[in-house]
Parts: structure tokens; sequence; C-alpha cells
């Protein structure tokens, strides 16, 4: 939890980024986790998906996330940096909701909706990062990693795109 001053306002850590490039790369860190806690997690999820049209969705989206993970690392190379993964709180949380999502609901339809569900949100996480980080790269004049962020981002939509039809023609009229 952060650190309160008496005015209300948060302190910044000593270790707090002060500029766009060392926020941009915190970010990038953040995803790097978030990217590699996907690769784990996704086979749970196809495993306990009956729909096998959701299945191959997942599965699909999970050799895309292995993609991601070697794009990350690309771009940390091209900033000159090791690739680092700092654990990621929302994507630990989205991760988490997904499993309690799963003990929640009985094999069929309710679940296969209660994993797109789960998923579409780790999807906008997704889009809100990668987009943002797309930003502060251009900002920062560095169109490799501009790049980099922007296909990932536009997989991510895709995803979703796809989540969307998925539940909207089959998933969820069958789990009503």
């Amino acid at each position: 939890m952060a650190k309160k001053t008496t005015n209300g306002k948060v302190a910044a850590k000593a270790d707090a980024a002060d500029k766009l490039k060392d926020f941009m790369v915190d970010g990038m860190k953040d995803l790097y986790w978030a990217e590699k806690a996907l690769v784990k997690n996704l086979p749970k999820m196809a495993k306990n998906a009956t729909s096998k049209k959701l299945k191959d969705a997942i599965n699909l989206h999970l050799e895309e996330t292995r993609e991601q993970v070697n794009r990350l690392e690309a771009a940390f190379k091209a900033i000159k940096l090791k690739p680092e993964a700092v654990k990621c709180d929302a994507m630990d949380g989205l991760i988490k909701e997904a499993a309690g999502i799963l003990e929640e609901t009985e094999p069929g339809a309710v679940r296969d909706a209660g994993i797109i569900a789960a998923a579409q949100k780790v999807e906008h996480y997704e889009i809100a990062s990668h987009g943002t980080l797309a930003t502060y790269a251009k900002l920062l004049g560095n169109k490799e990693v501009m790049e980099l962020m922007l296909t990932t981002l536009r997989e991510e939509k895709a995803c979703d795109k796809d989540l969307t039809k998925l539940a909207k023609s089959e998933i969820n009229l069958k789990a009503k």
C-alpha cells in the first residue's frame, strides 16, 4: 500500500520513475510478467472450457501470447535492457478471479460464459497496457518498441472481438 503524507498525497518511493522512459520500462516489466503468467494459465482455461470453439480460441491465443512474450523481449533489447519481469498485481488479480470463476461454475455453457468474461477482462487490461506503452514509445521516438506494442495491441483487440462474437452467437445463448 502506498505511503500517504499528512495532506493525503501519496509519497513516491525512493526508486519511483521520474522520466517517461523509466515509467515505460516499468510498464514493460509488468506486462512481461503478465504475458508469461498467461502462458502458464491459459491451458487451464482451455482444459476447463467445454465448447470446442472456445477451446480453439484460447489455444490460438496461447500461441499468440507466446509470441507476445518474444515481442516484449525484443522491445527490451531495442532499448538495450535485459528482459525483466516484475509481478503485475492487476494480472495476478485477474488470473485469480478466473480461477474463482472455474470453482464457482459447473462445467458447461455457464462456465464457458464465465471463461469468456474472465478472458475479456484480461484482454481489456492488455489492450490498455499495450496501447499506453505504444503511445509512450512514440513520444520517446522509439519506433521499434512502438511497432512491437502496436502489433500486440492489434492481436489483443482481435481476440477480444472474437470472444465477443463467440459469446453473442453461441456461448451466452446456451448458458441462458
